[in-house]
């Protein structure tokens, strides 16, 4: 009997021999991890044995790459994995370490009674608290900051996250909430903005993260800018970045010009209504923006030649300006699921 599929899905891999990041379609089963180039591939590019497997996230072992983990085997052969936002890569930890400790325990791998997250410290959970802490209506207020003649925009003040975790209950005091700040910005659930807070990370303060009304920090996919405000002859840069995220993921899109299929990392804002793609392994700027402002979205079972594709799941958006997009999903209902996304932007955005 082949083992069982647990998690399935795009993830960007460190290369074993170089260092290079590439998309790769990733299989976790009952007793193992494949990952293929493609997912229409038949045979897996290499295996990782989980028995026996420790498994960390977050790992922090590059710099500025955030939801990455590192699986290490029993032969201290260590494997990267990048995820493209916060809840993908919780979801694929969970399952991972569930099905390491079920091998453990000769038990099958079974939903219904997985563990709750890992807590530092007993009482609280990162992961929970800093979806908490997005929230639009309960959750720390983004502003628009002004410092040395800077605006920041989708920013924060540390006092302000020290307050909100008090007033919150989350922490008894503002120095056990200064602590839980600390791990969060360790972890990267809060990010830097500015000289004081980057060099109270950098180590010349006590704590990393500071309980300072001059200091400013940011979600990490919030959209978060900075401009300078100089002289009458600035220009509001990137306004498209503005909108609330409302849906990010990976798909495959179909290329202008030479009409292949590459993984990408997209991001879907709205109110302005904006799907910016990127590349999965690397880099801050999108590689391009498609304005969803009167835009036509459909399933489509052709691709851009009229042909019947033998690819499944594909998708098209019409712009406004009548450009052309084919996207496709890795399932049915993720498919349907950024479908129904694209539409609500595409009427409600500007």
């Amino acid at each position: 009997m082949e083992p069982k599929r647990i998690r399935e899905g795009y993830l960007v891999k460190k290369g074993s021999m170089f260092n290079t990041w590439k998309p790769m379609w990733v299989v976790l089963l009952e007793d193992g991890i494949e990952f293929y180039k493609k997912k229409s591939d038949n045979s897996p590019k290499g295996m990782i044995p989980l028995k026996g497997s420790t498994l960390t996230s977050p790992c922090q072992d590059f710099g500025k790459r955030m939801f990455v983990f590192k699986i290490t085997t029993t032969k201290q052969q260590d494997h990267f994995f990048q995820a493209a936002f916060l809840e993908e890569r919780d979801a694929w930890v969970r399952d991972i370490k569930k099905a390491i400790k079920c091998i453990e325990g000769g038990q099958k791998f079974a939903r219904k009674s997985t563990r709750r997250s890992i807590r530092l410290p007993e009482t609280i959970d990162l992961g929970a608290l800093y979806l908490s802490m997005k929230d639009t209506e309960k959750g720390i207020k983004e502003l628009n900051l002004e410092k040395d003649k800077k605006i920041f925009n989708h920013c924060f003040t540390g006092n302000c996250v020290i307050d909100w975790l008090v007033s919150n209950q989350s922490v008894r005091n503002r120095q056990e909430g200064l602590m839980i700040a600390s791990s969060l910005l360790n972890e990267g659930y809060l990010q830097p903005a500015g000289d004081m807070s980057k060099s109270a990370v950098d180590g010349t303060a006590e704590h990393p993260f500071l309980d300072n009304p001059d200091a400013f920090y940011y979600f990490p996919d919030s959209g978060f800018f900075c401009e300078e405000n100089s002289s009458d002859d600035d220009v509001i840069l990137k306004e498209e970045f503005r909108g609330v995220i409302i849906k990010q993921g990976c798909l495959l899109k179909q290329g202008h010009r030479r009409k292949n299929w590459k993984v990408r990392k997209f991001i879907l804002r709205e109110d302005p209504a904006y799907l910016h793609y990127y590349d999965p392994a690397g880099g801050e700027d999108p590689l391009g923006a498609i304005h969803l402002r009167g835009c036509v979205v459909t399933s489509v079972e052709s691709n851009s030649d009229g042909r019947k594709s033998e690819e499944e799941n594909l998708f098209e958006i019409i712009t406004a300006d009548e450009v052309h997009y084919f996207l496709q999903a890795a399932t049915p209902k993720e498919r349907t699921e950024w479908i129904k996304a694209i539409q609500v932007a595409s009427r409600t955005g500007k």
